[in-house]
């Protein structure tokens, strides 16, 4: 390992690493994947609560609990699957990054630093912006269980449009879109907004398509939507 690594954040949607249907076999294969990139890309990996988090954040608002309070738990069920990343990449901390700053300062070439969430307001997406913005990323990898940036939800309007490439100021008219229709954002609003100052590039995949992912994180042509910032 030698010369200039690319530095990649890859933020990983929960439902992707824990979708309920094969979970440890897909996890295997998305730690073997990241470890052969190891060498090639200085990457920092943020993970979502996906079910674990939804499941939590239901109880707890049956219990009476707080917006607050169900962040919190949100967060636990992030730092939890970070966990079982980490233990599939072979070993499990006893604790997870729990700032930017930190999994930044412990990032190095050929270490993979494996987080959750941060703080409750901030979503997974806003966390991976801002350890991009920390680390000094030259892009951030969203992976989720859609394969790109439609104009509008695909499952309501088949005639969407799908964006293979896309300014980071189209995007943020989509999600303010999104925002105002109030559906679920593409991609975090203030995410948008660090991604536009830092000038970070977001590449937009399916994280269960691995050769995908694969391509996204080493910076190749995808088929899902690359957002320019530069």
């Amino acid at each position: 390992m030698g010369g200039h690594l690319d530095k990649v954040v890859v933020s990983i949607g929960g439902s992707i690493l824990i979708p309920g249907n094969g979970d440890s076999a897909f996890i295997k294969e998305l730690a073997a994947m990241i470890e052969g990139l190891s060498e090639d890309v200085q990457m920092v990996i943020v993970c979502g609560g996906g079910r674990t988090a939804r499941y939590y954040a239901d109880t707890g608002r049956a219990l009476g609990g707080t917006d607050y309070q169900l962040d919190v738990l949100g967060i636990g069920a992030t730092r939890l699957n970070a966990q079982l990343l980490s233990l599939a990449l072979g070993s499990m901390p006893e604790t997870v990054p729990e700032t930017a700053e930190d999994a930044a300062r412990l990032s190095s070439p050929g270490r993979i630093v494996v987080m959750g969430g941060t703080v409750p307001g901030h979503t997974t997406d806003a966390v991976a912006m801002m350890v991009a913005r920390e680390l000094g990323a030259e892009r951030v990898v969203n992976a989720t269980s859609v394969d790109a940036v439609y104009s509008e939800d695909p499952k309501k309007n088949p005639c969407a449009r799908r964006f293979e490439c896309m300014t980071i100021e189209e995007l943020g008219e989509v999600v303010y879109k999104d925002h105002r229709a109030s559906e679920c954002c593409v991609f975090d609003p203030l995410g948008v907004r660090i991604a536009r100052e830092g000038r970070i590039d977001i590449c937009m995949v399916d994280g269960r398509d691995l050769p995908e992912l694969r391509n996204a994180i080493l910076g190749r042509p995808i088929r899902g939507t690359y957002v320019r910032s530069r």
